[in-house]
This record gives C-alpha cells, structure tokens and sequence, in this order.
C-alpha cells in the first residue's frame, strides 16, 4: 500500500506584521491570517490541486483554518478540525489556555468545515516540547490507522515537525516556514521523507524562520 502525507505550515500571521495587535486583540493567542498570508495559502491550495488529496485536516486555531480554507478552494474538500495538530501551548509563549473562536462561529465564516468530525486528540495547557511532540505524532498515526487515501495536514511550525517526526524515523530536521510543504510517502510500514519543508510554491517566503 501507498499512500502520501502532505503536511504543511499555516501562512503569514497578522500579529507578526502587526506585532501592536497582541496588546488589544479579545483572541491574542489566535491571530489571524495576514494579507500576504492569504495569497501564501492561496499559492499552496494551487501546488496541491493536481495533487490525490482525499481529506483535509487543520488545527481548530484562526490561522490554520485560513489556511486551509485557501487550500480547500482549490481541492473541493471539506475541513475536519484537529485538536491533535494545534499549536504548541508552550507556557512561555502563553500565559494561560489560549482562546479560540468557538465552531459555531468558524462554520459561519468557513462552511465547509465538517461539523461531525471527531478529533482524535485535545491537547491541554501548559504542555512540555516533549508532550507535544508525542501528541502531534500519536494523531499524524491515529489519522493514518482511520484513513487510507491521501491526507493533507494543516497545522503549525511545532506540529508540522511533531507529525513528521511521528511517521519518518531518525528525527529528521524539518524546515517548518510559513506554508512550506512536507511531503511523506508511506510504502506498507515504512515512511519515506520525500519533501522536507519546500518553498518553491511561494513567490514570497520569509527571511527568518519563527516557530510558533
């Protein structure tokens, strides 16, 4: 059996071109999408469309939902929401549980959000680099032990490394930059690390690499 694992990072956040908005956001930890942000998702969902995506699946935060609802134009597929591929809740980045747009609300902005998935993971705060890493792979896993088809995760510098180090053995280094594009082969038991963090889709990237 042959199946492939797209993984990929959200795109350009607004409070990093806009660092003020933390100060006086409702939703500090949940920024979302910066304009140049939506075009880098947009240029995603164009490298993935002749792609064999059968399912998408995207960290409940702002970002990430943007980004994948970018993506989702181009694929004509529903989003399923996943805990397990949220960002890392890193207590020295957060100083308490971050809060997120409840669904309802989502689902009014973005309908194709598929209200019936199930999460196969919650993370909860504050959460170790360790704690992290284990339930970003154990879910890159358990979505693999559900769906055979080609799958599309959508997450954040953390998880993207966390479910990629869940399938390919050796902690390979991953290069985890804005919409990057991992790409992981499964042949039968064995995962192969085809694309490591590719860019080439972007006409813009960014300069330094920031991991939340």
């Amino acid at each position: 059996m042959t199946q492939t694992i797209w993984i990929a990072r959200h795109g350009n956040r607004f409070d990093f071109v806009y660092p003020e908005w933390f100060n006086t956001a409702p939703r500090r930890y949940d920024p979302p999408l910066s304009d140049d942000g939506v075009i880098q998702a947009q240029e995603l969902g164009q490298r993935l469309q002749p792609e064999k995506i059968k399912h998408i699946f995207a960290s409940p935060f702002l970002r990430t939902v943007q980004t994948a609802h970018e993506i989702a134009q181009y694929l004509d597929l529903p989003i399923k929401l996943e805990t397990g591929l949220s960002e890392w809740l890193n207590p020295d980045w957060m100083t308490e549980t971050p809060e997120r747009a409840p669904i309802e609300e989502l689902v009014e902005q973005y309908p194709e959000i598929d209200v019936n998935y199930q999460p196969c993971l919650t993370p909860t705060y504050p959460e170790t680099e360790a704690e992290m890493m284990e339930r970003s792979g154990e879910t890159a896993r358990r979505l693999l032990a559900n769906y055979s088809e080609d799958i599309l995760l959508v997450g954040h510098g953390a998880s993207v490394l966390g479910s990629t180090w869940g399938l390919v053995e050796g902690q390979p280094y991953v290069s985890a930059s804005l919409c990057c594009l991992v790409k992981v082969v499964r042949e039968g038991e064995r995962y192969r690390l085809e694309l490591n963090g590719d860019t080439s889709h972007l006409s813009q990237i960014e300069s330094v690499v920031r991991f939340n």
